[in-house]
């Protein structure tokens, strides 16, 4: 597996001014063999395709494999709760993909129902996602990029969903980016997820979380809940609860032998974390 690093991870210090460039030639120092590409927000004015161009050709220079590219979505309350013409945004964001790159593009499906829907079950939204992921993935096909939704958004976070929703697409170009602390946020366990989920996986990301029983008071600022109400925080990758290796080991015996990306939301000081998140992260694939 190569090694690679989302540039959500370095969150906090672009927020402070570091560039995507920047990050890039961050990553490439600490040793990932792969830099992914986050939502590219940049500052109005920017021509986002010319700037996506620049990154890759900045990405080939220092000898850094240019990842996937992310981007959020919503198939039922996106574009003001219009389907068609939120797969048109995303269709749009091939482009992007296209100058940066990238072999693949993660698009949301849903983070849930808008507040006067009479029914709210997941069972619902199938056919309507299905039909979405469908008709975006065969358009990035003919530009040579792969589509792919992650358990995300709690409603379309379960495996047994995620399955439902790839089998239900049945294109070749439309997988999964499995992320394996993600399941938490649905109370599902990691390992068993990834058993599931290991056959439709054209990505990997690598997250760690710490997990208090919703029973005990809150813990306080930096933590969120799950959709049963435990109390979840991230941290550096090998420090929660996570079980990095195993859920490594079940994508190595599937015949995975494509890229696993970190992905950092802690509260750990930002630089520190991803060069510890490294090393933990290369042990781990070592052991898998």
């Amino acid at each position: 597996m190569h090694i690679g690093i989302s540039s959500y991870s370095f969150a906090r210090l672009m927020r402070q001014g570091m560039t995507y460039i920047e990050s890039a030639t961050s990553a490439k120092a600490m040793g990932y063999d792969v830099f992914e590409v986050q939502a590219l927000r940049l500052p109005d004015g920017t021509d986002r395709i010319t700037y996506a161009q620049q990154l890759r050709a900045h990405c080939q220079s220092i000898g850094i494999t240019m990842g996937n590219y992310t981007i959020d979505a919503d198939f039922l309350t996106g574009s003001g709760g219009d389907t068609d013409r939120e797969i048109e945004r995303v269709k749009a964001e091939i482009a992007v993909a296209v100058a940066l790159g990238s072999p693949g593009m993660r698009h949301d499906a849903t983070f849930g129902f808008p507040a006067h829907a009479r029914r709210k079950s997941f069972a619902d939204t199938l056919p309507t996602l299905i039909r979405a992921c469908r008709e975006v993935s065969g358009y990035a096909a003919t530009h040579g990029v792969k589509t792919m939704v992650e358990n995300h958004g709690f409603l379309v976070q379960d495996a047994d969903r995620l399955e439902q929703l790839v089998c239900g697409v049945a294109h070749d170009n439309f997988g999964l980016l499995i992320d394996m602390g993600n399941f938490l946020c649905a109370d599902e366990s990691p390992a068993v997820a990834f058993g599931k989920l290991a056959p439709y996986a054209f990505h990997v990301h690598a997250k760690d979380f710490y997990v208090r029983d919703g029973a005990l008071p809150n813990p306080g600022k930096g933590w969120f809940t799950s959709r049963a109400g435990h109390y979840l925080a991230g941290t550096v990758v090998g420090f929660g609860v996570v079980p990095v290796v195993q859920c490594l080991s079940i994508m190595k015996k599937s015949g995975y032998t494509g890229t696993v990306s970190l992905e950092f939301e802690g509260l750990e000081e930002n630089q520190w974390a991803l060069e510890v998140g490294f090393e933990n992260l290369t042990r781990a694939v070592a052991q898998a």
